[in-house]
């Protein structure tokens, strides 16, 4: 039975956890149970994620948090056929990481069922759903009833979060931008892994990014959250690991909305940037592996670069655009092998390119510049809530270890303001990173794996 607000003192959990004590479970079920209800004050609320990000959370504390968030609202249940089917992979968040975009389809395409939650831009980093929203009459909202014809019909799906499904997330998620707690590392991890295990997934894979354009900067922070994101995920009955991955360069060639869903068809075709298809095919072949789908990752990742080769990737990614709301027509032609994308996509009305200003090597490109710039542009939003424009990106033209030349053109901008400002531009040079040949080091995407416990 829930408690009322006339036997709980959040006061006093607010001033025990202030001042380091450890919550009870039937605290923190007492706390998420006034969070869904809207029986406990909005500053006490603030008060207590303050608390909480300024002292921390034990093992206990943040596994009890992740669970009773997790059962605050709608929670999945599959056919008892689909016992062993049903996984899914979240990322952190980065700059042009569509993975998630040719990684369902691949992995419905092998047998799975993936029921993809995703979520908006934020700050720098795209978001999976508003990529997905450039696709004239993609609809991100779906009720489960839907979403369990669409994952019987298709074996795969990527929407938004439903009202009721982990609702104290949605209110903890939006005080937590706003009281400036969002890098807190036990509700970080209760807000992952509570929607994911709603989902009653049987394999989880969390791509956790590390560095220039990351939340986390360093190989070992980007450890520790995985470490927590993996115990808890566990501890909730999910097999569940984490992909350590480095996040400084875009991923692939495009960034922005409506270019990164272009790429990600390029990918599904079998085609598009190597580091992209690696991505997809290195998280597939661990999860393939994780749900025994495939004896090694190594062979999970085949399997991958088989149905990406075939087409059999991109026929679930045109059967689930269909069962989402797209026409038919669009739907064929932006999966069709020769398509115009920009007769579906909307173009930017300019573009602009900027040259290479000496010779050299391509050392390094910086990631958050490009993104904060196009931010700026209107590719991201501020708010909550606030529209985006979806033509606006980048597309890179040369790739990290090439060989350039003064005048060369090295990025192209798409934007609908008439032009770049000097400042603009100026960033957007200083991202470019050119030098001797001899000291560029190629890096790999994916450094580290963390099993299963």
């Amino acid at each position: 039975m829930a408690q009322t607000e006339s036997v709980v003192n959040y006061q006093e959990m607010i001033r025990r956890k202030r001042d380091g004590g450890q919550l009870s479970s039937a605290e923190i079920r007492a706390f998420i149970q006034g969070v869904t209800l809207n029986t406990i004050q909005e500053s006490q609320i603030g008060a207590m994620l303050m608390a909480m990000w300024m002292k921390g959370m034990v093992a206990e504390e943040t596994l009890a948090l992740t669970k009773e968030m997790m059962m605050s609202g709608d929670v999945f249940h599959w056919p008892e056929e689909w016992a062993g089917l049903v996984v899914d992979k979240h990322s952190t968040g980065g700059v042009g990481d569509k993975v998630s975009l040719p990684l369902a389809p691949a992995l419905a395409a092998c047998g799975c069922k993936v029921p993809m939650i995703s979520g908006r831009a934020l700050a720098h980093t795209g978001g999976t759903l508003d990529k997905l929203e450039s696709i004239p009459g993609f609809n991100i909202h779906q009720t489960v009833e839907q979403v369990r014809q669409i994952l019987q019909d298709v074996g795969c799906c990527i929407v938004g979060q439903t009202e009721n499904l982990v609702p104290a997330d949605r209110v903890l998620y939006a005080l937590r931008d706003a009281t400036a707690t969002v890098d807190s590392l036990p509700l970080i991890t209760g807000s992952i892994i509570s929607k994911k295990g709603a989902e009653r997934l049987c394999a989880l894979l969390l791509d956790v990014k590390f560095g220039r354009a990351a939340l986390y900067k360093d190989l070992n922070s980007a450890r520790t959250l995985a470490q927590s994101l993996v115990t808890v995920g566990n501890s909730l009955g999910m097999k569940t690991g984490a992909v350590l991955s480095r996040m400084d360069a875009p991923i692939g060639h495009c960034v922005g909305n409506a270019l990164e869903v272009c790429e990600a068809l390029k990918c599904l075709k079998g085609q598009g940037p190597d580091d992209l298809k690696e991505l997809v095919k290195s998280l597939g072949g661990f999860l393939l592996w994780m749900s025994n789908r495939s004896p090694t990752p190594e062979r999970g990742q085949m399997m991958i670069a088989e149905v990406l080769t075939n087409g059999a990737a991109l026929r679930k990614f045109q059967a689930m655009l269909e069962a989402q709301g797209v026409s038919t027509h669009i739907a064929h032609s932006l999966c069709s092998e020769t398509t115009d994308y920009s007769k579906h996509l909307r173009p930017a009305e300019y573009q602009t390119q900027l040259q290479v200003l000496d010779d050299g090597t391509v050392l390094d490109i910086d990631g958050m510049v490009i993104a904060t710039v196009l931010h700026r542009l209107g590719a991201g939003r501020t708010r909550a809530g606030e529209s985006i424009n979806h033509s606006v990106g980048a597309e890179l033209l040369v790739d990290l270890g090439q060989q350039v030349h003064k005048g060369q053109s090295w990025i192209r901008i798409h934007h609908d303001c008439p032009v770049l400002s000097p400042d603009q531009r100026a960033d957007l040079q200083g991202s470019l990173i050119i030098g001797n040949g001899d000291s560029y080091q190629a890096n790999v995407r994916v450094v580290e794996f963390i099993q299963p416990n």
